[in-house]
């Protein structure tokens, strides 16, 4: 991302903490006022079981309706019908359209649960999907993925992850994991002073790095309290702590320090950033553009789009355009809720 965003430290003291939201009026995706979920069932029955499955009908439904309202057309779908929603539109759609309705059409918790287990089936972890959500997740949402991840797999989450993630970035995910970060308000300035001293001292004043102390601060410290003690850690050492993170680690606990970091200062431009990456260059990434683009649609979608023009000198709305197509587009244009000229 332009430097400038991420070296800006001067305004995110004060910033809103993406952290602290319970409800938000920056989501794209509102829930409908004359909501029945009774008509919704029989328009997508008709919508299904006719001759040719009706897109249309399960788009406009799937994608203008808030995620309490989804969840209340698939209990009363599995009532009327003895089946289930998602079983039904996965017999009925097909590709990344299919892949982004089912999305819809699953409870947040239980689809962070499903991609967390997606990134972890088969030889290999995704670790980009693990670092994105247990990153930017806060406690309750970590709390109900973990809730979730048990109820589909009858494993606990942190059993499974300690066998696909190891080292010092397995420390730092499992800790993530548990969703116990400090979530106090008040800042202990003395606590400020002295975890930029001692992320100085473990980094750029030593030969070597004890990365153990990044992962104790950054993986438990309060958001407000993390960027105070960014701003006095460049005070002491002269660059940002994400340029240091940068310069003494590698590979993915780097990429998960980097991470963390961003998200205590912009939630918002983490995920415009994550955006951009799945739209540029050669190919599409649809598994990450369709995962944040359902899982931010009620929460922060808004200033998604703003940090995503900024970044990218043109909107959301334009870059899914150009990028997608058919249904899949269509429908991603819906959850984006706009343009932004």
């Amino acid at each position: 991302m332009a430097t400038d965003l991420w070296d800006d430290l001067a305004s995110i003291v004060d910033a809103p903490d993406s952290f602290a939201i319970k409800g938000s009026d920056k989501g794209s995706v509102k829930a409908k006022a004359d909501f029945n979920a009774g008509e919704d069932v029989v328009a997508l029955r008709k919508a299904i079981e006719g001759l040719g499955t009706t897109d249309k009908t399960l788009i406009d439904i799937l994608s203008h309706r808030s995620s309490s309202q989804r969840e209340a057309i698939c209990k009363a779908y599995l009532a009327a019908t003895n089946r289930t929603l998602v079983d039904d539109l996965k017999g009925d759609t097909h590709g990344n359209f299919e892949r982004l309705l089912v999305a819809l059409a699953t409870p947040p918790d239980v689809y962070d649960a499903q991609e967390v287990m997606r990134a972890m089936e088969g030889v290999g972890t995704e670790d980009s999907t693990l670092i994105e959500i247990f990153a930017s997740r806060t406690n309750q949402q970590v709390k109900a993925l973990a809730a979730a991840y048990l109820e589909e797999t009858e494993r606990k989450l942190t059993f499974d992850l300690k066998k696909e993630v190891s080292g010092q970035f397995g420390d730092a995910l499992l800790l993530l994991a548990q969703g116990n970060r400090d979530e106090s308000i008040a800042v202990d300035q003395n606590m400020v002073k002295e975890d930029a001293k001692a992320l100085y001292d473990a980094g750029e004043k030593k030969l070597g790095t004890d990365e153990d102390k990044f992962i104790e601060i950054l993986c438990k410290r309060s958001i407000p309290q993390l960027r105070q003690t960014f701003v006095e850690y460049k005070e002491i050492s002269g660059r940002t702590l994400q340029k240091s993170i940068e310069r003494e680690m590698s590979g993915t606990l780097e990429e998960l320090l980097v991470a963390i970091v961003k998200c205590a200062k912009n939630v918002p431009a983490y995920f415009a950033e994550r955006l951009q990456y799945s739209v540029k260059g050669v190919g599409t990434d649809e598994k990450t553009l369709t995962r944040i683009m359902v899982c931010r649609s009620e929460l922060d979608m808004l200033d998604i789009r703003t940090e995503f023009k900024k970044l990218a000198e043109k909107s959301l709305h334009d870059a899914i355009e150009s990028d997608t197509h058919g249904k899949y587009r269509k429908t991603l244009l819906n959850i984006c809720g706009g343009d932004d000229f």
